[in-house]
């Protein structure tokens, strides 16, 4: 996860600023797809973000020498038409905190370097025009600053929140509904009807090619931008509405005063999905409620303070206690490399939380899983008391913890454990304070 501090909405004006700003739109948008440059820039990209191999079988590292020799006559068939993409590999991907399966549909990489030169190109054209409330995939913006946009609302009064979940948004976009909205802006239709060939490529699943009608795949590089395009009526109508909103991706949160202006609100979107872009409200997830009883983006809110939700702290240490198994059979040199590496990841994303109560606690607990797993991994009596006497326990406290029929949990605790595996010893060894960590992102020097 980034380190990002979110993006304030601009100042009044630079909409009208952009606008003017905007590439002119004619007819060669494919040859600037495919412009030595543009090209350069976007296998810099997909080599950059790696990826497995599509149904090709083709991996990163084989791509250069394939292009050296098929890439001229991929060219020609790329601006005559005749190019049809690969169909998409499926792999399904757990959800965070088990909550299912995501369907992860992977191209080519020879079709992900054209779909990133596409989205080089029409980002410049449609991001300008976008709501300064969407958030998502967009450059200069953040997940944080969709949680601090919701911040500022909630300090204006606005305590009722309609929390709106588009039922299966990205397996259900509508094609004729998204290329209705790229023909707004986009008047090359050699570029258009491409990006039509690429939404019906079709998908391989266990060797069988399955039609795709329907959806823009998550694993592609232009899909982002296209789900900002089919979403973008969403937000500008929440705008005629004045309403005050922040979308990042398909989640979104509409603040309003009240619970019935809450509860008008949430059924004409409902509408208006259903009858402008073809999309569902996922009446089980979507709520209208007090603003404290919601979670976006991984994070809730204390009055106006942000603070991670509970569903982000119970996966949080669930994947803590996954690297510290008492089972998992690595040394501690690599338990406590991966550990970390997990913990400055997280709080790259969740150090925005200004609720201080929880990480002394967490950091209190952090150690004792430490202490446990070294408890364990000195297995037997005499290792555990001869250990205890070196790290400068007295006799008899060694003798009676290295004695003891207490589990190691229990034991991780005791005073003699804390007293040999001191704060500072574990430091040494590479365990990073939960505390300092967060201190470092939220009040860097």
């Amino acid at each position: 996860m980034s380190h990002s501090r979110g993006t304030k909405s601009p100042p009044g004006g630079v909409r009208a600023r952009r606008e003017t700003m905007q590439p002119a739109l004619g007819d060669d948008l494919l040859e600037r797809v495919l412009a030595s440059a543009n090209l350069r820039a976007a296998w810099k990209q997909v080599r950059a973000n790696q990826g497995a191999p599509g149904v090709d079988g083709m991996s990163i590292e084989e791509f250069p020498a394939w292009a050296r020799e098929h890439w001229p006559s991929l060219r020609k068939a790329l601006l005559d038409g005749s190019y049809r993409p690969s169909p998409l590999r499926q792999r399904m991907i757990p959800k965070p905190g088990g909550r299912g399966q995501r369907r992860l549909r992977i191209p080519t990489v020879v079709d992900r370097v054209i779909l990133q030169a596409l989205q080089q190109v029409l980002t410049p054209i449609f991001d300008p025009s976008f709501s300064e409330s969407s958030f998502g995939y967009r450059p200069g913006r953040s997940a944080h600053g969709a949680v601090k946009q919701v911040q500022r609302f909630i300090r204006d009064g606005h305590r009722v929140a309609v929390d709106l979940d588009v039922d299966q948004f990205f397996d259900r976009v509508d094609f004729d509904v998204l290329m209705a909205r790229l023909g707004r802006r986009v008047t090359d239709q050699r570029l258009l009807r491409l990006i039509g060939r690429f939404l019906r490529a079709g998908v391989m699943v266990d060797g069988q090619l399955h039609p795709t009608r329907q959806g823009i795949p998550q694993g592609s590089p232009l899909s982002p931008l296209l789900a900002n395009v089919v979403l973008d009526d969403l937000d500008k109508e929440l705008e005629r509405r004045g309403l005050r909103f922040a979308r990042y991706a398909d989640d979104v949160v509409v603040l309003v005063r009240s619970q019935r202006a809450g509860q008008r609100v949430m059924a004409s979107l409902a509408r208006f999905l259903r009858r402008r872009l073809k999309l569902e409200v996922n009446v089980e997830k979507s709520q209208v409620a007090l603003t404290d009883q919601i979670s976006f983006l991984g994070f809730s809110f204390r009055g106006a303070k942000i603070c991670w939700s509970a569903k982000t702290l119970a996966r949080f240490q669930r994947e803590v206690k996954r690297f510290t198994n008492r089972n998992w059979g690595v040394s501690m040199r690599r338990r406590l490399t991966e550990l970390e590496r997990y913990l400055r990841g997280w709080m790259g994303y969740f150090w925005i939380s200004e609720y201080y109560r929880p990480i002394p606690e967490i950091d209190g607990w952090l150690r004792r899983r430490v202490r446990m797993c070294y408890w364990v991994q000195w297995r037997t009596r005499r290792t555990r008391i001869n250990r205890l006497l070196k790290l400068g326990v007295g006799r008899e406290h060694a003798f009676s913890t290295g004695l003891s029929s207490h589990g190691p949990w229990h034991l991780a605790r005791t005073e003699a454990t804390q007293l040999a595996m001191s704060n500072s010893w574990l430091a040494q060894q590479g365990l990073v304070s939960f505390k300092d960590l967060w201190i470092s992102f939220a009040h860097p020097r």
